[in-house]
């Protein structure tokens, strides 16, 4: 199973989501906190979801589980194509948010749901890496 980030459709960074993919880039995962409710939030917003302050951000563990998942085994477009079978998963953070990703180095028939899991990045280009998900231990 290969990753072939490199050839994958990249994000598009905005002036709100930028402090995450420069710490992406240098092997680091942020969350979003809000610093008048302590609301925790993934993905990347201007606002707190639950009070609407403005939410700061902190250096999450990197470690969670399995919240649910699929195996993609059927897509057609390039370069999923050539990644096949490929797992996405939300991943449950350590610290409560809940994020969408692929885990890797795992065969398809060993993903389950609980399994803890570790973050990995994969750069793409200069400046830029793929947050991804592995078993813990699989580095």
């Amino acid at each position: 199973m290969s990753t072939d980030t490199a050839t994958r459709p990249l994000p598009a960074v905005d002036d709100v989501s930028r402090p995450y993919w420069e710490a992406a880039a240098r092997g680091e995962l942020l969350i979003q906190e809000c610093p008048a409710c302590g609301h925790r939030q993934f993905y990347p917003r201007a606002l707190c979801t639950a009070c609407a302050a403005t939410p700061e951000w902190r250096t999450a563990s990197g470690r969670g589980t399995v919240y649910t998942y699929t195996v993609i085994r059927q897509n057609w477009s390039e370069p999923f194509r050539s990644m096949q079978p490929y797992i996405v998963a939300m991943i449950e953070l350590e610290e409560g948010p809940r994020m969408m990703s692929n885990v890797t180095e795992c065969p398809p028939e060993d993903i389950a749901i609980g399994m803890p899991v570790e973050v990995w990045f994969e750069p793409v280009e200069e400046g830029l890496a793929i947050p991804l998900f592995r078993p813990v231990g699989a580095g």
